[in-house]
């Protein structure tokens, strides 16, 4: 699972035309202006590359030492087509003059190799070949094992012990897997159950069967749960495709075979082979539907204040304070206290937000209006400064109404229906966190 950005825009910005595709526009009242490169990356180096990496970390190349690093992903072996989180296109419409130079060297590689290359065209509703394949030399186009169907049960399954919330222990059978990919409930939850799209956020205790060896897990000192989109092909199929349907607060036993897990490549930094099968022991925390929105006592917030009307899953309206000077300094009031962990700062929050002038209270955004909750790395600086300001610190299952001055919001240029100089109102959701 990488940084997808949604695509909450206002009327009027860039980030409200879906067809626009440009990620960088996908914040808050639209982009942050500053010039962006795209690199296109062949799919065979990111199925080398998928799977676990550190913030800021380069990916290990295949076939290095195993380490004690935390895993940070879950990355899944086979690749969709990109979307946002919240299923907005986010392809972008040209791929920059960087990808245009590495697609260059990459065909002249290619070609200098003597590997046939095709392109189809569309010409007149028919697809015409440019180049023919020559059945003597061509190699054949590698596939992805096909997953397996879920069972909840096989021949012989690991030993799991502990409660839920806590690390469990795992106990390896001494005679192999079957190869199933098994998914069986060890104790059910009685939260609310994780549909596709939802946010799930999991702690993970995980062997490798054929080694008995230990992969990292979230309970492990300094590590966090992981949090993605279900059903999305973000993660592997593992985690991604093992929660749908399950409640929060349920413990699962998941065998996963290579093609559940790491595919046919394994995971040689973390000592994986390729026909190595994976236990996890998942403890579903939470399911957080695209268009949730947080409950509880509201403090109404100081008179100094722009006043907030709650109004469901719509966006909030907000009255400004009649007469008062643009803010100089970032604000924040709780209006619900969450009683979930504080956010730090490099993980990924999952939100829903309206956004007006402080002026006017005029709205210029909201996700809400989309039925879909946003996402971003909190101090990642891709969204507003006000934000990663704001809401790190607070916890989760707070809403919070952060007062922004101009220069911590889109400055003296502005962004769409946002005039240069604006100082904003938002007010935020924290509906989840973890890292992602």
């Amino acid at each position: 699972m990488t940084e997808k950005t949604p695509s909450p825009g206002g009327a009027g910005t860039a980030a409200n035309d879906s067809s626009a595709g440009d990620p960088a526009a996908s914040r808050p009242g639209g982009q942050v202006g500053g010039d962006r490169e795209s690199i296109v990356v062949p799919p065979a180096i990111l199925a080398q590359q998928a799977g676990w990496a550190q913030p800021g970390e380069a990916p290990r190349p295949a076939g290095g030492t195993k380490t004690d690093d935390a895993p940070q992903i879950f990355a899944s072996n086979v690749r969709k087509a990109d979307t946002s989180e919240a299923g907005y296109d986010e392809n972008p419409p040209g791929v920059g003059k960087l990808g245009v130079v590495l697609g260059t060297v990459l065909a002249l590689l290619l070609v200098g190799s003597g590997i046939t290359l095709y392109v189809v065209n569309k010409d007149d509703g028919k697809d015409t070949a440019a180049a023919k394949p020559d059945s003597t030399t061509a190699p054949p186009t590698p596939t992805a094992d096909p997953v397996p169907p879920i069972k909840d049960s096989a021949k012989v399954l690991p030993t799991v012990t502990g409660d839920f919330g806590a690390k469990a222990e795992i106990q390896v059978p001494g005679e192999p897997s079957d190869g199933s990919f098994v998914v069986k409930v060890l104790s059910e939850g009685n939260g609310p159950k994780v549909e596709k799209n939802s946010w799930a956020s999991v702690d993970y205790t995980a062997k490798d069967w054929n080694t008995g060896k230990d992969i990292p897990s979230s309970y492990d000192s300094g590590n966090k749960r992981q949090i993605f989109q279900a059903g999305t092909d973000a993660l592997i199929p593992a985690l991604d495709q093992a929660v749908v349907g399950k409640k929060a607060g349920s413990r699962l036993l998941v065998v996963a075979p290579p093609a559940a897990a790491f595919g046919s490549q394994g995971k040689p930094d973390m000592s994986i082979g390729a026909k190595d099968d994976l236990i996890f022991v998942i403890d579903v925390r939470n399911s957080t539907a695209p268009d949730a929105v947080v409950s509880g006592t509201v403090t109404p917030p100081p008179a100094d204040f722009p006043q907030v009307k709650d109004n469901g899953k719509k966006p909030a309206e907000i009255t400004p304070v009649a007469g008062a000077k643009d803010p100089t300094e970032l604000k924040s009031h709780v209006l619900i206290k969450g009683t979930g962990p504080k956010v730090e700062k490099g993980e990924k929050v999952v939100v829903q937000y309206t956004g007006a002038l402080f002026s006017s209270g005029k709205v210029f955004d909201s996700s809400l209006s989309k039925g879909q909750a946003f996402t971003f790395p909190v101090g990642g600086s891709q969204v507003i400064a006000g934000w990663d300001q704001g809401l790190e610190g607070q916890t989760v299952g707070s809403r919070v109404e952060l007062v922004i001055p101009a220069a911590l919001g889109y400055g003296d240029k502005g962004q769409g229906d946002i005039p240069p100089g604006a100082a904003l109102v938002f007010v935020v959701d924290i509906l989840d966190a973890g890292q992602g």
